[in-house]
């Protein structure tokens, strides 16, 4: 059975998948069979075969070359909402049990799966179920993904204290500079390290990398 991660952020647009990436590129290096998940996105557009891309989907498929969408992205939704609001408005119910059911045909056939949540932590997935349970239903070791920027460091330790306090185990976190030239980078960063210990990952700024 495979390693498994579930990849959160401090926030959304704060690279989760473009962090997911380069993890997954980490990995392969190393000889690893790695592949992804990205249970439930929103946020789609329609191509002119009448197929529904996601980039955060595309993305990953990229990186893994995966080709069963079903499997790693069960829940796709067109506007760019919240899941439970898109779910909901769909006449969907995001169910955690079919999402576990998928990541384990996943683990059975890679060394590593890389799970991406969508949005936050906390962000819902309908009225009794968030990204945190999602978690906890895949009794997953969980990595934070910061965006470095201006109020990283409340974000980032207030999301660590959550997943602790979820029963989680916070595996490590990547620091994502997401603004070119963030002020006291260093002295945020080494606030962070301090809290979180050394990060996984120190990504440089690049355009593309929310």
């Amino acid at each position: 059975m495979a390693q498994g991660y579930f990849i959160t952020g401090t926030d959304t647009e704060i690279g989760k998948t473009h962090s997911a990436v380069q993890l997954i590129r980490h990995w392969q290096a190393q000889g690893k069979r790695v592949l992804a998940m990205k249970p439930v996105a929103s946020g789609c557009d329609i191509l002119p075969d009448g197929s529904w891309h996601n980039d955060d989907v595309a993305r990953l498929v990229a990186a893994t070359g995966q080709t069963d969408l079903a499997l790693m992205n069960p829940y796709r939704f067109l506007p760019p909402v919240s899941p439970h609001i898109a779910a909901r408005d769909a006449g969907v119910t995001i169910d955690p049990a079919l999402i576990v059911a998928h990541y384990q045909r996943l683990a059975a056939d890679a060394d590593v799966v890389l799970v991406e949540g969508a949005g936050g932590w906390l962000a819902p997935l309908s009225d009794t179920l968030d990204m945190q349970g999602l978690a906890q239903a895949l009794g997953l070791p969980v990595i934070l993904v910061v965006g470095m920027k201006l109020g990283c460091i409340n974000h980032a330790l207030l999301t660590a204290q959550a997943i602790r306090a979820g029963g989680c185990t916070l595996a490590g976190w990547i620091a994502n500079r997401v603004v070119p030239a963030q002020l006291a980078f260093e002295d945020n960063l080494a606030t962070l390290t301090r809290a979180l210990g050394e990060p996984l990952l120190s990504l440089p700024y690049e355009a593309a990398a929310t």
